[in-house]
């Protein structure tokens, strides 16, 4: 019997042509399909490619009865229910790598047109005006770039800047010292690098910690005349701050391929002659679109074929047997990954993996590989997964060192997780009870919760009356406890506890919290 492939999104000739050399494949291109026709049409095809215009909903999944791949042309996959995928057994892919360069090329495109004001000139001239003066640009040479976010398409972008004779300072949490300076780029916390920068460029996904990320009080650190570029993702920037930053002289211009809604008609921002607005042409490039094809239709053979599944974002592949005997701490490690990722600060250098117990029989790469992705995937998002997570913490110079140990006296299995940055060391160590992952230690303090959910971990002095007032403070935002865990040292000593909150506190309850007398450190983590 034929496999049956189906295209929803126009893709390149070079990736369909590739997936017709394969005699048993049957290939069918229905374009621009709705979510009803698209419900009525997947039964009995085995794997989907798309791009980002296709609308991959829960409906389309349930409907799909024989799916087991879907393949994204590009590398963002908003567009497909990644929980409904995953509950069915899809296995969703997707081609990050293949519009890397056009990303890159195209945000200095827009830096070098930010300083010399081409498409204003450009504009300018077509209606018979001669204005030189008015167009006066700067030099980039000499000048600071600040990059957030150093993952494949800032360091391309970083690579071009010093070609250009720019200065290169960067922002990732992500990132070893050594690592970037190999580079030839020196690392700043964000606040330490705003003020330095003539040009702001972002290159991090879109999360819960990158939301807003460039909003009113960053830009207030910024020197006055700073130009800012974002060709990463919208939202980053809080665009109406952008506006009042713009209108007011602060930020001298600003370039962005991306938008918090999209598309931006209607947004101020479209007023101003400051702004070059360009529609998400960062991986539209012929080469571009050839590459990601390609690579999806490749990828798609090896997986149907029953060979290597790359660049998977949401099922590690391992084989049925191996899943029985680990599958319930795949769970347990990305949860650790992410805890890992939200409590620890300054850039990490080592994550050491200690693995106890019975589960030090068997080959564990799959947990060290999930591990890591929890941890990247907190800054970096689609773009890291489980088969890249290893490669991607050596691009950033973390070294992973894994050990395995047979006995365990506390637990039957014990996962234990030393994240060292330039700052500190944090201990994790987690279990599983009955399929259901615990964490069971954070540093020197026994505790068991299920890392899930929202979590508010506060170190404070253990004085009667502290956990009446962190209680209390909640309680006047309408945050319901749903439970508590606890742990201290001794009386008077440090006390260290986890609040399971049915919501997330607002960033005036995190203050209030802080500046509670007997509060020593306050975290929110969602899981």
């Amino acid at each position: 019997m034929r496999v049956k492939i189906l295209i929803t999104d126009p893709l390149s000739k070079e990736g369909i042509e590739k997936l017709k050399e394969e005699d048993d494949f049957e290939i069918k291109e229905a374009l621009g399909l709705k979510e009803e026709e698209l419900v009525e049409t997947i039964p009995g095809y085995s794997a989907l490619i798309i791009r980002s215009g296709t609308k991959v909903t829960r409906r389309v999944i349930d409907a799909a009865t024989d799916l087991k791949l879907i393949g994204r042309a590009g590398v963002g996959v908003d567009n497909v229910d990644i929980d409904a995928a995953t509950r069915n057994g899809i296995v969703v892919m997707n081609a990050p790598e293949g519009n890397t360069i056009s990303a890159a090329e195209h945000t200095v495109s827009l830096l070098l047109a930010l300083s010399r004001n081409i498409p204003q000139a450009d504009a300018s001239l077509k209606k018979r005006k001669w204005e030189r003066k008015k167009f006066m640009g700067t030099e980039i040479s000499g000048k600071v770039l600040g990059i957030v976010g150093l993952g494949r398409i800032g360091r391309e972008v970083a690579k071009r800047a010093q070609g250009l004779e720019m200065k290169v300072i960067a922002y990732d949490p992500f990132i070893s010292q050594k690592m970037a300076g190999e580079m030839g780029v020196t690392l700043f916390e964000l606040e330490e690098l705003l003020p330095q920068v003539d040009y702001l460029t972002l290159h991090t996904p879109l999360t819960s910690r990158t939301k807003n990320l460039i909003g009113e009080r960053e830009i207030s650190l910024m020197k006055s005349g700073v130009r800012i570029i974002n060709c990463a993702r919208g939202g980053i920037i809080e665009e109406n701050a952008l506006y009042q930053a713009l209108k007011n002289g602060k930020v001298k211009g600003a370039a962005l391929d991306v938008f918090e809604k999209g598309k931006p008609f209607g947004s101020p921002l479209l007023e101003l002659d400051s702004v070059i607005l360009t529609p998400h042409l960062g991986a539209s490039t012929e080469e571009a679109q050839k590459k990601v094809s390609l690579d999806i239709a490749l990828q798609i053979i090896d997986a149907l074929k029953g060979k290597e599944v790359r660049n998977a974002v949401n099922i590690p592949v391992i084989s049925s047997q191996l899943r029985r005997k680990i599958g319930s701490y795949l769970s347990l490690c990305e949860r650790m990954g992410e805890l890992e990722a939200q409590l620890v600060e300054g850039h990490p250098k080592e994550i050491r993996i200690s693995y106890s117990g019975q589960l030090a029989n068997f080959d564990l790469k799959i947990l060290t590989a999930t591990l890591i992705k929890g941890l990247l995937s907190f800054d970096l998002h689609e773009a890291v997964n489980y088969v890249n997570a290893p490669v991607l913490a050596k691009e950033r110079g973390i070294e992973v060192v894994e050990t395995k140990k047979s006995k365990e006296e506390r637990f039957a299995n014990l996962i234990s997780v030393s994240l060292i940055t330039n700052k500190q060391e944090k201990l994790i160590e987690g279990t599983v009870f009955e399929e259901e992952p615990h964490i069971v230690k954070i540093d020197d303090y026994s505790l068991d919760f299920i890392p899930e959910g929202y979590l508010l971990i506060c170190a404070n002095i253990d004085k009667p009356g502290a956990v009446g007032k962190i209680a209390t403070v909640l309680g006047k935002h309408q945050i319901n406890i749903g439970g508590l865990g606890m742990s201290r040292k001794g009386p008077g000593g440090k006390n260290v506890s986890v609040y399971i909150l049915d919501t997330p506190p607002p960033p005036e309850a995190l203050r209030e919290l802080s500046r509670i007398e007997e509060v020593l450190e306050v975290k929110l983590v969602n899981l």
